[in-house]
């Protein structure tokens, strides 16, 4: 498959996303080849497990939706559902995959791509990477297990980054808790092939440069502790400042019964034991997205039509009913995840 390389190296099985005009996006090939070869390597004779990517734009920026587009305008939710049902086994194996997984982030890590570079034991990020969880501005919830490191990062940044889509700098991904450690890109050659040598993880102590995300911790947990998505709404509106001027034009973008299952999910999962509680959430509100929700007009408007003017369900933040979430997240029954076919 000439979009993923997938190999074993000395002391480490690698895998290479090559789809470097594409940032790397995932399709649902790549999906299944990364979990076969996840499979197959656990009783190999190799020490971790090496994730990269080609091009200096992006390790991974999500997943390549313009095939659930045209499968749910055609009417068949099949598709969208069974993409983020293998999806999601996935990103639970990388979690709870007894090697070690090292990951280098470069560029874009978004959407899919935290499902696929964030799970691991050692995420190393440079000074270009931007990691994100967007799913909002496309009538999605932060999903792929990333709705948990949201719900573990300090005080209510998850909340913020969540509705927001802020994109994250290395420093500030190591605060939220989507990164571990900072080297400098010219480095990462010298640093794979130590651990593809040793089939040992290299201890990394340098600083990132200074991030935003700490300095606004104090903004974030005032605006961003409301019960519902309207009480945060209203408290941004009541503030004249550029914090809250920036975060409500985020808001006012994005997709309101998305944001307002978000904040749902995040504070569900605060006492999560289990990335399997977090991707047991999030596919609630993916398998309903087709249907019921706002995502087919969020990928016209982003990706298809690209007018940027998607016409959500909701007029406004403050539209969405407890009922509407509700809804949206009630448990699937015979549908939900099943994890009997985890190993």
């Amino acid at each position: 498959m000439t979009d993923i390389s997938i190999r074993i190296e000395g002391r480490a099985g690698r895998i290479t996303l090559q789809r470097p005009k594409a940032l790397n996006a995932l399709t649902y090939d790549m999906v299944l080849a990364i979990e076969a070869a996840l499979d197959e390597w656990r009783a190999a004779d190799i020490d971790l497990i090496l994730l990269d990517a080609e091009g200096d734009r992006a390790f991974c920026s999500g997943g390549d939706i313009a095939d659930m587009y045209k499968s749910g305008q055609e009417g068949n939710l099949d598709y969208g559902r069974q993409f983020w049902r293998d999806e999601y086994r996935l990103n639970a194996k990388i979690f709870e995959y007894p090697k070690p997984v090292v990951s280098f982030l470069q560029g874009f890590t978004m959407g899919g791509g935290v499902g696929v570079g964030c799970h691991g034991s050692l995420r190393i990020v440079g000074d270009s990477s931007q990691i994100a969880m967007p799913e909002c501005s496309i009538g999605l919830v932060p999903d792929v297990g990333g709705s948990l490191m949201l719900a573990l990062a300090p005080g209510r940044l998850g909340e913020y980054l969540g509705l927001t889509a802020t994109r994250m700098g290395a420093a500030d991904a190591i605060l939220a808790g989507f990164a571990d450690a900072y080297a400098p890109e010219a480095d990462w050659s010298a640093l794979k092939a130590q651990m593809v040598e040793t089939g040992k993880l290299t201890e990394l102590s340098l600083p990132a440069p200074n991030g935003a995300l700490e300095n606004m911790l104090p903004h974030i947990n005032r605006h961003f502790a409301g019960e519902t998505l309207g009480d945060i709404v209203r408290s941004l509106s009541a503030e004249d400042s550029d914090f809250a001027h920036s975060a409500m034009k985020a808001l006012r973008n994005n997709a309101p019964l998305a944001m307002a299952c978000t904040i749902a999910i995040v504070r569900r999962l605060r006492s999560a034991t289990s990335i399997r509680q977090a991707l047991d959430q999030e596919f609630r509100y993916t398998h309903r997205a087709v249907a019921q929700g706002d995502f087919i007009e969020g990928i016209r408007a982003a990706i298809i039509d690209r007018d940027r003017s998607p016409k959500w369900t909701h007029d406004s933040p403050e539209a969405v009913t407890e009922m509407d979430v509700s809804h949206m997240l009630m448990p699937l029954g015979a549908d939900a995840l099943n994890w009997e076919e985890m190993p």
